[in-house]
């Protein structure tokens, strides 16, 4: 099946590219993308034929910085009914783990998680954003949009929020100058992942627009109209603890309520996908305990918090069970690699 992006995505793009010279309808049109598309709130359009219009209009204007141009055009309001829920949770970590639950809405090709700082930073947590493509790489200039329009709203919700630097995962594309002024911070390029580098403490930062009843109104109205791509409920259960794992609680009877179902009811259904709830969540553990063992400097101490374990001597007898070895042995070895 074709991936789709809600054309509101594409807004701002038409004027933008009549303002630099060209004619945004008939780019549009050329990608079989309806012209008047991005101004509708329900229109969708094949998520490939957005990336390409992006790349193609860059080359085409010579504007390196297109997807940078069109953040600065577009607001959070692209996003659709997500946009309520978001800006009406409590905190900003809770606006985060909202996005992070429904922004299959707005595509299933986008993901944005919380993850640890790939510098190792004390203090410091990613905010990484994914923009992938069946077969292709990680288009460029969509990822510029992505990232800054999550820059921007941040700025929204938390002005001067304490940007510490940002990561792209492609080669510089306009001068380094414009990606510093747009960011207000260091930006590195040709790095493994697209994130910015904030505040930990940041998560916790109230909003000044929260209303928990429209939030909950927003989410009701989300959970209940749009299906969730991860159709069987293992992939879900799966997305909900790889969000929340070392944030969160991770009972069973907690995950049971995000999904709106007893908790025997859940371990009935996902006993006949063939798994339980409790295998789920130690795969999801094992997972993310081989990508923060092997990818980072984080003391072991830090990790089995972040994986949700209650103390060393747990990360300790689960490693040797997963990777057959203790982890500090695992992490030794992954460095005489690199």
């Amino acid at each position: 099946m074709t991936p789709l992006l809600r054309a509101a995505g594409l807004r701002g793009l038409v004027p933008l590219v009549d303002s630099l010279g060209g004619d945004g309808a008939a780019l549009l049109a050329r990608f079989r993308i309806d012209p008047d598309a991005p101004d509708s709130d329900d229109a969708l359009v094949p998520a490939v034929a957005a990336a390409r219009v992006l790349e193609h209009a860059a080359g085409q204007l010579r504007r390196p910085d297109l997807g940078l141009l069109l953040a600065e055009q577009q607001d959070i309001s692209v996003l659709g009914p997500l946009a309520v829920a978001v800006e009406r949770s409590a905190t900003i970590g809770a606006a985060l783990a909202c996005a992070s639950r429904f922004l299959y809405i707005h595509s299933p090709t986008l993901s944005v998680l919380q993850v640890p700082d790939p510098r190792g930073a004390a203090g410091v947590v990613g905010l990484r954003y994914n923009a992938s493509l069946p077969g292709l790489p990680s288009p460029p200039q969509a990822i510029d949009l992505g990232m800054g329009l999550m820059h921007r709203v941040l700025l929204r919700a938390h002005g001067g929020y304490g940007l510490r630097s940002v990561h792209l995962p492609h080669p510089v594309l306009a001068p380094s100058a414009r990606y510093t002024d747009f960011f207000g911070a260091d930006v590195r390029f040709d790095q493994e992942a697209a994130l910015l580098r904030l505040p930990a403490a940041l998560m916790s930062a109230p909003l000044d627009s929260r209303d928990s009843v429209l939030r909950d109104i927003a989410v009701d109205y989300m959970a209940t109209h749009f299906a969730d791509p991860g159709h069987t409920l293992t992939a879900r259960v799966r997305g909900t603890l790889a969000r929340a794992v070392g944030t969160a609680e991770l009972s069973v009877e907690a995950v049971a309520r995000w999904h709106r179902m007893h908790p025997r009811t859940l371990q009935r259904h996902l006993a006949a996908e063939g798994t339980s709830y409790e295998a789920v969540l130690d795969d999801v553990r094992r997972q993310r305990a081989r990508q923060l063992l092997t990818e980072t400097e984080l003391p072991l101490s830090q990790i089995t918090g972040m994986l949700g374990l209650s103390e060393q001597s747990a990360l300790s007898r689960a490693a040797r069970r997963w990777f057959g070895e203790p982890p500090s042995r695992m992490r030794a070895r992954a460095r005489s690699r690199s």
